[in-house]
């Protein structure tokens, strides 16, 4: 079972270089500010949650529709590069972690000192 889990954390590492790659060939503007975090892949290799981050989350929704128009090229490009006997389905998720971590990090922050000096 480790093998398996091993080869799909493979598969999924090869398959985010191959659409990262087809990003920067795809002609559309809402995909230009984007990275691909990480690709999960399934046991069976048929499905991929493929990570992508934006640099505004408003964004987000904006993206998934690209990444769904784009899907069949992207997979189509994942299925040409790899020796995968069939390309898995592609799916595309917002991945907010980046998000989140900065936003505890700013809160975790000291305030500024002026603020916190009582006022004589």
């Amino acid at each position: 079972m480790a093998n398996k889990t091993h080869r799909s954390a493979r598969v999924g590492e090869l398959i985010r270089r191959v659409v990262a790659e087809g990003l920067e060939e795809l002609d559309d503007e809402r995909l230009d500010m984007v990275s691909i975090t990480s690709v999960e892949v399934d046991r069976e290799l048929s499905r991929a949650i493929v990570w992508f981050t934006t640099l505004d989350d408003d964004d987000d929704p904006e993206v998934e529709v690209a990444f769904a128009q784009h899907a069949g090229r992207l997979r189509h490009a994942v299925g040409t590069q790899t020796r995968l006997r069939r390309a898995p389905l592609l799916h595309f998720r917002a991945d907010t972690t980046l998000r989140s971590a900065q936003r505890i990090e700013d809160l975790l922050k000291p305030r500024n000192r002026d603020d916190d000096e009582p006022e004589a």
